[in-house]
């Protein structure tokens, strides 16, 4: 019995598993196993729910992973291509054996020790295995505009990255992962193929539309602009928003009340301050900058600012605070102290 779908939704619950191998070197059951896409964690998850043979089998293959399966460690740029490299090389081997004298349940066994190796790339990397890929990458202080292969355009902020899968088709679905901050204006395709935003936590589904996202590493945020999107979240809770909603994820989903145009002012460039505390801007120099902040005085951080700052130039920026004539601010390269004025 396979599980209810989502309508329109092209799923890999249609293929034939025929043994614990095939889960293996499925890159859905993968994606499950290691909690890394939403949209599979669900439809796996109903899909053994619902089948007890494949229940059973995909028991066991976790309990084989399991076994294997060594812990995360960060590794730099230049040790993940060293994985890579020796990871196929061991494929290579592994291929050679099962031509030989390896037989199947061996074989499979081998394939899965093979794909041990890559466990820390999956981890950090899951679309390196998943799809190939293109990406965008903005630095400090950065604010790109792109087209992405469908004709949708995106405005990506400043030290933030999307990547994207390659080849996407009229009637597939079309996804991107996005670290950072973003604005989509999503193209309508003849046959409405999904668009998919993959952020920490939820994914946003939409078809045609224009929103912002922000996912960095304390907070992760969207605000509709126009059309309509669905928010689905780890934990299988979905929302859906209208245009002028604006969602916040902390341990759960939260719609807040916000100025629009404040949450998209940065792509004019543009801060919009409306009683807001100095510690959100000095949370904004820090991801768009990356410099070293803070402050001196007590209570100093809960100060409110109003009216609108400049964005392109960090000196202009911090010589515009200054002249509101409530602060010192003193910047010594990467360093910078606000104080109260004297």
């Amino acid at each position: 019995m396979s599980p209810a779908l989502i309508p329109g939704e092209v799923s890999h619950m249609s293929k034939n598993y025929a043994g614990v191998e095939d889960l293996l070197t499925d890159q859905s059951f993968l994606a499950w196993y290691f909690r890394t896409d939403t949209r599979c964690i669900r439809q796996w998850e109903e899909w053994i729910a619902a089948d007890p043979a494949m229940r059973a089998r995909a028991g066991q293959a976790v309990d084989f992973l399991r076994t294997l399966r060594v812990d995360e460690e960060k590794m730099s740029e230049g040790q993940i291509t060293l994985v890579e490299s020796r990871l196929l090389q061991k494929i290579r081997e592994a291929e050679n054996k099962s031509l030989s004298r390896v037989g199947g349940y061996r074989w499979w066994m081998a394939a899965a020790a093979v794909f041990v190796v890559a466990v820390g790339i999956y981890l950090l990397r899951p679309l390196l295995i998943q799809h190939p890929s293109d990406e965008l990458h903005t630095a400090y202080g950065e604010v790109r505009e792109s087209r992405l292969p469908d004709g949708s355009s995106v405005v990506v902020n400043a030290d933030s990255r999307l990547v994207f899968s390659r080849g996407w088709q009229d009637g597939k679905d079309r996804e991107v992962w996005l670290k950072g901050e973003a604005f989509f204006h999503v193209a309508k395709t003849p046959l409405k193929s999904r668009f998919i935003v993959h952020v920490n936590h939820f994914d946003i589904i939409v078809t045609g539309t224009q929103f912002n996202v922000v996912n960095r590493q304390d907070k992760a945020n969207v605000m509709l602009k126009e059309g309509s999107v669905t928010l689905h979240t780890e934990e299988g809770r979905e929302l859906k928003m209208v245009p002028g909603d604006f969602v916040e994820y902390r341990s759960s989903l939260e719609k807040k009340a916000v100025r629009n145009d404040s949450v998209l002012a940065w792509k004019e460039h543009k801060l919009i301050f409306d009683g807001t505390p100095l510690r959100d801007l000095i949370s904004i120099i820090r991801e768009n900058y990356g410099v070293d902040i803070s402050t001196s005085g007590d209570g100093l951080e809960e100060k409110k600012l109003y009216g609108i700052m400049p964005n392109d130039n960090l000196d202009v920026l911090l010589l515009a605070l200054q002249s509101t004539g409530d602060f010192e601010v003193i910047h010594e390269g990467n360093k910078i102290l606000i104080k109260a004025h004297p």
